[in-house]
């Protein structure tokens, strides 16, 4: 399958990842990518970026060693309310905005809860992708949160790194597995996520390519395949 782009990384930047941005650009350049998505840390995850570095992205070129930068954050979900710790005036300076849940930062609540908050962030207009939903960090159900993602043009990640076996997320498997049968009932677009925080792993999806051939997933639903069509899908 081609893959012409990547869109969620980390660099030094997030407090916990090993690359500054020319680095992963230069990777990103190397391995034939069109399009990087750099996407650090909102503040609620310890050591991450105070707001004043998103709001001075204006100054890194947009175009770096061949490829296209896409510079945005990888906003943090609080709650069963779907609250972000992210201001709209913050998210607006960004060029893509992802949502996830992470422990460090997330106040659990029953798995209907926990659903809510997700639909809600898949339903809020400043989010083009849902970082990570099936790694097991929150108890969800899934169908309303594809459903939601078909509604609103949201695009849910199939995180490379959760399925890691150093990660220890035991449901991840079995919960993108259900993501992907959802979505291919559904013909909801899902995206790839590598998730990387060192240049080396940008654009590895090793650990997915076997879900994907389980499920019969439709190559045509991937959006990693062709930035026109991720950048249309998302109205970027």
């Amino acid at each position: 399958m081609k893959i012409e782009l990547d869109v969620h990384t980390h660099t030094i930047a997030s407090g916990h990842a090993f690359s500054i941005l020319q680095e992963m650009a230069q990777a990103a350049a190397g391995k034939g990518l069109k399009l990087l998505g750099i996407t650090e840390h909102s503040p609620g995850v310890p050591g991450s970026c105070n707001p004043i570095y998103f709001r001075n992205l204006h100054v890194v070129p947009r175009q770096m060693y061949g490829i296209e930068l896409l510079l945005g954050a990888e906003i943090n979900i609080l709650d069963g309310e779907g609250n972000l710790d992210m201001d709209e005036n913050c998210m607006r300076m960004l060029d893509i905005r992802i949502a996830g849940i992470h422990s460090l930062c997330y106040s659990y609540g029953t798995v209907d809860e926990n659903t809510h908050g997700m639909v809600k962030a898949v339903s809020n207009p400043f989010i083009h992708i849902i970082s990570h939903p099936g790694d097991g960090t929150a108890e969800l159900n899934f169908e309303p949160i594809v459903l939601a993602a078909k509604e609103h043009h949201t695009l849910l990640e199939i995180n490379n790194s959760s399925l890691k076996p150093t990660r220890n997320k035991p449901n991840a498997r079995e919960n993108n597995l259900s993501i992907l049968r959802l979505c291919k009932r559904y013909e909801v677009p899902v995206i790839l996520g590598s998730d990387a925080h060192i240049s080396f792993d940008i654009a590895r999806y090793d650990y997915l390519y076997d879900l994907l051939q389980l499920t019969e997933f439709p190559e045509s639903l991937i959006m990693n395949r062709d930035v026109k069509s991720f950048k249309e899908y998302l109205c970027l």
